[in-house]
């Protein structure tokens, strides 16, 4: 796996605010450490600093030419959080790699594969094995665990509730909200991933998590947001190891959240509450397909 861009770019701005505030730099490997990423994402650093004209950069000397700028930082929007960075690219190992119960995971062979430090990743993992997701084994290796079916109800039954309350804060925003954009944003890749469905059907994971994020993040609840990590790991990962109809699958999600997106923008909370409410179900089935024995009682009627 390459190294995100927004990985360095959000490595860089943060060593612009430690030279500004330091008026130097500390050597290679302490700088990774500050920064929490690998070595090699810290010399593309230095890289740029001296392209920009910031340091004069020759072997271990650092010699500082001029402070830094606004001018000099990548935009915003550009930038990604280390956490999120960590997240995505867990996923995405996960999903491309067809992981399965068992399998282990070490926490030098992901940072490695990300450019983070292995502090980092190690935070990330110990968040997730709370639910009893992974669990940590020796040498920092993790095994990756399955989940019954009553744990699988019991977090659609939050994932329910928060998403509709979310739904709700949602209809409410402003016209000049930055998340009507980001659904418009979204709403593009759902129409170009139908229009080349045969060949894109499998990365419709993460688009998928990234628009229910967009949901969630606007019920601006600092808890709703944080536990959407552990919702995302079950939802845009377990689930897809039933690999039976995915294409067809993918196909009805999408034209669910395209309906789900219409309602949405119609700002009538119970328009958004219904389709809300139908996707959860279909989502709830294919995750109970899932698991040994659950197919059975998918058709169930949702928790509410």
């Amino acid at each position: 796996m390459s190294k995100p861009r927004t990985l360095f770019k959000d490595a860089f701005n943060r060593a612009l605010d430690l030279l500004a505030q330091e008026k130097a730099l500390p050597s290679e490997s302490e700088l990774a450490t500050r920064l929490d990423v690998s070595r090699t994402t810290v010399r593309a650093v230095l890289g740029r600093m001296q392209d920009i004209g910031l340091i004069r950069w020759e072997n271990r000397t650092k010699l500082v030419l001029r402070m830094p700028g606004a001018s000099d930082a990548y935009p915003p929007d550009e930038t990604d959080s280390l956490d999120a960075i960590i997240e995505r690219g867990f996923m995405r190992r996960i999903l491309a790699g067809g992981a399965e119960p068992g399998d282990m995971i070490g926490e030098a062979d992901l940072a490695r594969d990300l450019g983070v430090g292995v502090s980092a990743v190690r935070e990330f993992l110990i968040r997730f094995s709370r639910f009893g997701l992974i669990e940590k084994r020796r040498n920092s290796q993790w095994v990756l665990k399955g989940f019954t079916r009553d744990f699988a109800l019991e977090l659609n039954d939050v994932r329910e509730m928060f998403e509709l309350r979310s739904v709700q804060r949602f209809v409410e925003l402003g016209a000049a909200h930055p998340a009507w954009e980001a659904l418009d944003a979204i709403e593009a890749e759902h129409h170009a991933m139908l229009a080349a469905i045969d060949r894109r059907y499998t990365t419709f994971s993460e688009l998928d998590e990234r628009f229910h994020r967009l949901i969630h993040q606007a019920s601006a609840n600092r808890f709703v947001i944080d536990f959407y990590d552990v919702i995302a790991m079950i939802f845009h990962y377990h689930y897809q190891w039933n690999k039976t109809g995915e294409r067809e699958r993918n196909r009805a999600a999408l034209e669910e959240h395209l309906r789900y997106i219409a309602a949405l923008r119609s700002r009538d909370a119970m328009e958004a509450e219904f389709y809300c409410r139908r996707h959860l179900r279909s989502a709830r089935e294919t995750l109970l397909q899932s698991i040994p024995g659950g197919a059975a009682d998918a058709a169930d009627p949702p928790a509410t």
